[in-house]
C-alpha cells in the first residue's frame, strides 16, 4: 500500500516538473520579413502585416513583430526588403533568436495573383516547407487568400468555401476568360428591297412612294461589347447606327441592337436582334382594275376623299335629292378598302420596328478586323436583303471581374 502511494507522489512530482519545463521553455518563435510583392496595388510592407496577423491567429509561435526585429534590421538594409534567400533568413533568425523564419513572395501574373511561402529552421538552416497557391484576381481578398497560404503552409485545413471562392481555376468561358474585348469600326453595305418595300421604292412620288431603284446603300458605324470570350467561342452584343439611301437623295435612318456569338478561329458568326427605324404610312389600296385612273395607281384615304369629292359630288347616285354621300370605295370593289397600311411619303413619321438576321465571317490581319456579313432585315410585307463589309480595332480589354 506505501509502495503504491509513493508511486502516485512521483509521478504527480514528474507531470508538475514536465509541466513547469514546457511553460519555462515558452512557445516556439517565428520571424516573419517583407515578401516580394509585384504587379499589385498592395505594398511588401501590407503584406508582411498580413502574414504576421495570419500566423499569429495560428496559436502555435510567439510572432515577433516590428519592434522586436527592429534593432536586427536597423543595422542591415537587406533584412528591409531582400531577405527571401534561405541563407538570409537563417542569419537573420539567429541574430533574433528565434526559432523560425518565414517570407515568401505576392505576384500578380495575368489574371490570377501567385503567394508562395517558404518556412525555415533556424537552428539547422533547413527549409521546412513551403506552400505556394494560385488565387482569383481578387486583391481586395489578398488577406484571406494570405490565410490559406499560411494555412497550407502548415498543413492545416482550408475552408472549403473559402478556397472554391479564391482558387484560380482555368476554365475561361466562365470564372476567368479572357476579358471583354470591345471593338467598334464603320460599316458599308448594299441591300436590296423586297416585298411591300420593293413596291413603295418604285412607286411614284406623286402617289406617295419613294421613286428610287429599289436597292441602297448603308453606311453605319458598330459598336461591340463581348461579354464571354475564349480562344473558340464569343458571345457579343453589337448596336449598329446606320443611314440608307444617301446616293438616290435619301435618308433613311435605322438603328440595330443584335446579340452574336462567333465561333472558332476563323471567325464565323451568327447574329439577330431588333431593329427600330422611322416609317410613313397611311391606309389604302391599290386600283388594280383601274376604275379611278391608271390601272395600279395607290390611293390612300385622304387620295380617295379628294378623288370621290370631285368625282361624285354631283352624282345623282350619290346625291339623291342633292344631298351628297361619299361612297365607299368596296362599292365598285370588293377587294377596295382601307384595312392595310402602305409606304406613303406624304403621311407623318412613326416608329417602326423589324427583325434582323445575319451571318457572316471575321477576317483578321493583326489586331485589324475585317467582318463581311449577309444580312435580311424583316417587316411585316416585305424587308430588305444585303452583305456589309467594315473593320475595326481592338482597342481595349478589361479584366471580367471588376473592384466594385
Amino acid at each position: 500500500m506505501k509502495n503504491l502511494t509513493t508511486l502516485r507522489i512521483i509521478a504527480i512530482v514528474l507531470l508538475n516538473l514536465s509541466s513547469f519545463a514546457l511553460f519555462a521553455q515558452g512557445p516556439k518563435t517565428i520571424a516573419v520579413t517583407q515578401p516580394v510583392v509585384s504587379g499589385m496595388e498592395s505594398t511588401a510592407i501590407t503584406t508582411e502585416k498580413m502574414l504576421r496577423i495570419e500566423i499569429a491567429k495560428l496559436d502555435k509561435y510567439y510572432v515577433y513583430d516590428a519592434f522586436d526585429m527592429a534593432e536586427a534590421i536597423a543595422g542591415n538594409e537587406e533584412y528591409k526588403s531582400n531577405c527571401q534567400s534561405k541563407t538570409c533568413l537563417t542569419k537573420l533568425g539567429k541574430e533574433l533568436g528565434v526559432d523560425y523564419a518565414v517570407s515568401g513572395s505576392f505576384d500578380k501574373l495575368g489574371n490570377k495573383i501567385v503567394i508562395h511561402l517558404k518556412l525555415i529552421n533556424v537552428s539547422t538552416g533547413s527549409v521546412i516547407k513551403t506552400a505556394m497557391l494560385e488565387f482569383d484576381d481578387q486583391e481586395l481578398e489578398l488577406q484571406r487568400m494570405t490565410q490559406c497560404a499560411v494555412r497550407k503552409l502548415h498543413d492545416l485545413d482550408v475552408d472549403k468555401s473559402l478556397s472554391d471562392r479564391l482558387y484560380f481555376r482555368d476554365e475561361p468561358a466562365t470564372l476567368n476568360n479572357v476579358g471583354r474585348i470591345k471593338n467598334s469600326g464603320p460599316r458599308i453595305g448594299y441591300a436590296m428591297m423586297t416585298g411591300d418595300m420593293y413596291e413603295f421604292a418604285n412607286r411614284s412620288s406623286a402617289q406617295g412612294g419613294m421613286d428610287i431603284f429599289p436597292a441602297v446603300s448603308m453606311i453605319g458605324y458598330q459598336f461591340e461589347k463581348q461579354y464571354i470570350g475564349t480562344e473558340n467561342f464569343s458571345a457579343l452584343f453589337e448596336f449598329i447606327p446606320n443611314i440608307s439611301g444617301l446616293e438616290q437623295g435619301k435618308f433613311i435612318p435605322t438603328m440595330s441592337f443584335l446579340n452574336g456569338f462567333r465561333f472558332g478561329k476563323a471567325g464565323w458568326e451568327i447574329a439577330f436582334g431588333p431593329g427600330i427605324g422611322l416609317k410613313q404610312t397611311s391606309k389604302g389600296f391599290f386600283d388594280t382594275e383601274g376604275h379611278f385612273g391608271n390601272k395600279g395607281d395607290y390611293m390612300s384615304e385622304a387620295d380617295w376623299n379628294d378623288y370621290s369629292n370631285r368625282t361624285f359630288t354631283n352624282d345623282s347616285i350619290f346625291a339623291p335629292n342633292g344631298s351628297y354621300e361619299q361612297p365607299d370605295p368596296s362599292y365598285f370593289d370588293p377587294s377596295y378598302n382601307f384595312d392595310k397600311s402602305h409606304g406613303d411619303t406624304r403621311a407623318g413619321i412613326k416608329l417602326t420596328t423589324s427583325f434582323l438576321f445575319a451571318v457572316g465571317r471575321t477576317f483578321r490581319a493583326g489586331s485589324l478586323n475585317i467582318p463581311v456579313n449577309v444580312f435580311y432585315s424583316a417587316k411585316t410585307g416585305g424587308g430588305i436583303v444585303g452583305v456589309n463589309v467594315g473593320f475595326n480595332v481592338i482597342k481595349s480589354k478589361t479584366s471580367v471581374k471588376k473592384r466594385p
